[in-house]
């Protein structure tokens, strides 16, 4: 009688549990697809190779040290020393070849002493390219985050890990952002990024109450007058084409998205202003241009408070020089005008530039090639192709966009 009294209430116990479980997994089922939108020009693009993320390994700050636990795999078996030693090998090659040049080769006798030297410097460089590979085989992929990318020509869907730059190595802010993100939501989440380099707002993504593009005595005198008028605010339709592409077909786009949960469109984050820098009235309309961008996208996407987080550009690396921009300064003041009440806020990007990285790269990156290869992989205007830039700015950008969800 007890005995069978037991089995009763194990079974009982087991219909509850069972019960409940169903409840929670019906109550996750029905979260919604969160959808953030990326945009921008070249470092929205991206253009970090992946290895370039192990640059934080030379940084003991605590949050660098959160940043590695977040995109490198556990028992990735990497520390400083892994870095330094890499770097240590970079200028074993540099010194032996004189650099990207290989010079120090090329003026070498034909014989036994270059065979030799050439068979040391192509193993050496092995070791370097494998030490790459291996860093970027390490990285995170996740099973959160989905993503539909355009970096340039480089188009990519499926989840969220390196190769959404500019190309199937390379990274921008998406990384970071979609790995940083998935820690301060529920449910699953979806990137549309839509980046092309060297494009202006004044003209490219020229939203469309900023009325008709005014033509300068250059364009006017041009045999393209038609084309110039009509390709102006080409890169905002394209954006907001692709936007709607893929939240027409979002089963296509994420596994656990279902059609009875819905989605949310949760927020945009928008990184550019490089090609505004150059012209007196792209540089004094960024401001009106900036605001009009934020309505437009808010009117089109049906979302009248969208959370809208500007990256500040930040390639002058320093506050002062930075304050001397003039898109950059403009940056700022249209998320002070919108402000915090309207669900817009600025992030700067120079706090998280790679000092480490630079420092290899202005002992000049030719004759070190290879260190410089190491820990950087583009030009200061592409934030040395740093990963530990890039991946520093999309946990800012994500840690922003939370804050305003919140609010």
């Amino acid at each position: 009688m007890t005995i069978e009294f037991d089995r009763v209430r194990v079974r009982c116990l087991l219909l509850v549990i069972f019960l409940m479980s169903t409840v929670t997994a019906t109550a996750d089922d029905k979260k919604p697809l969160k959808v953030f939108i990326l945009a921008g020009q070249s470092n929205m693009v991206g253009h970090a190779r992946a290895h370039t993320v192990a640059t934080l390994l030379a940084s003991d700050d605590k949050r660098d040290q959160d940043l590695l636990k977040m995109i490198l795999e556990p028992g990735h078996g990497f520390n400083q020393q892994t870095l330094e030693k890499q770097l240590a090998r970079g200028q074993q090659i540099d010194a032996l070849t004189g650099g990207i040049s290989n010079d120090k080769i090329k003026q070498m006798k034909e014989g036994a002493d270059k065979e030799a030297l050439v068979e040391k410097v192509n193993a050496l460089k092995a070791e370097h390219e494998l030490y790459k590979k291996t860093i970027a085989s390490k990285c995170t992929e996740s099973d959160q985050v989905y993503i539909h990318s355009i970096a340039d020509r480089n188009e990519q869907s499926g989840p969220l890990r390196i190769g959404c730059g500019a190309a199937t190595d390379k990274i921008g802010p998406e990384y970071g952002f979609g790995l940083s993100i998935a820690s301060q939501i529920d449910g699953p989440a979806l990137i549309i990024k839509t980046s092309w380099g060297g494009k202006s707002l004044h003209y490219n993504f020229r939203p469309p109450s900023a009325g008709a593009y005014v033509l300068n005595d250059k364009e006017k005198a041009s045999d393209k007058v038609d084309d110039i008028k009509k390709n102006a605010g080409l890169n905002y339709r394209m954006m907001m084409e692709s936007v709607s592409k893929v939240l027409e077909n979002l089963s296509d786009h994420h596994p656990d998205y279902r059609e009875d949960s819905g989605y949310e469109i949760s927020g945009f984050v928008w990184f550019q202003g490089f090609n505004d820098q150059f012209a007196d009235e792209f540089r004094n309309a960024y401001k009106s241009n900036m605001v009009t961008f934020i309505q437009d996208v808010r009117k089109d996407l049906k979302k009248p408070d969208l959370p809208f987080v500007i990256g500040v550009l930040g390639t002058a690396v320093t506050p002062e020089k930075i304050a001397e921009n003039p898109v950059s300064v403009a940056q700022r003041a249209a998320a002070e005008e919108l402000g915090l009440e309207n669900s817009v806020v600025s992030v700067e990007s120079y706090p998280h530039y790679s000092h480490y990285s630079n420092a290899v790269f202005q002992k000049g990156w030719p004759e070190h090639y290879h260190q410089w290869d190491t820990v950087g992989s583009d030009r200061p205007y592409h934030y040395l192709g740093s990963g530990a830039f890039f991946v520093r700015l999309g946990d800012a950008f994500a840690d922003a966009m939370a804050g305003l969800m919140a609010n």
